[in-house]
């Protein structure tokens, strides 16, 4: 249990870097995705000589592993925030069916704080995987309403301007704030 929570830690503390998000061709999605798959079979084959709680359990891990390495390639493949965003919350979805799953071998009361607790683990990560996304989001909406402001200043300066002087500088400003 303490190793599971180890490699999720990691997984979260990379999820939550956005420098260590690369941009991936889709070459290496696919072979990414393809790996996730191996993976999955192979986890799934161990499944099979279990029974009972302890199969499904292992079932729920070998999905939410593959759920997790395919939404991370997607993210590598896009490296954008939307993308790293979704890959924070399959995470956090994949773990909670795990937890829940973990929780079926209890009965009565204890079964029910157990899925309360996994209720709430995931509802904690979903939480930072949004808090992250709208700080982020607050920063490029700042940074565009600066480059808004700059442009009309630099369009107003135009307007001193006359003939093909004028022309000149708008199609210029145009070009350095990328309008069209």
């Amino acid at each position: 249990m303490s190793k599971l929570l180890a490699v999720l830690a990691g997984a979260l503390v990379l999820a939550l870097s956005p420098s260590a998000v690369a941009v991936t061709s889709d070459a290496e999605y696919k072979a990414a995705k393809d790996k996730a798959d191996a993976e999955y079979k192979l986890a799934r084959q161990k499944c099979n000589p279990m029974s009972g709680n302890a199969k499904d359990v292992c079932i729920a891990e070998a999905k939410g592993e593959q759920k997790k390495a395919t939404a991370q390639a997607e993210a590598e493949r896009k490296g954008d925030e939307k993308s790293r965003y979704n890959a924070r919350i399959a995470a956090a979805e994949a773990d909670y069916e795990v937890a829940k799953e973990k929780c079926g071998s209890r009965t009565g009361e204890a079964k029910d704080l157990c899925l309360q607790r996994a209720k709430a683990a995931e509802s904690k990560a979903k939480a930072d995987a949004k808090a992250s996304r709208s700080g982020r989001e607050a920063n490029t909406e700042a940074m565009q309403a600066r480059r808004d402001a700059d442009y009309e200043v630099a369009i107003e300066k135009c307007d001193s301007l006359s003939g093909s002087a004028k022309s000149e500088c708008v199609a210029q400003a145009k070009a350095r704030f990328r309008r069209s």
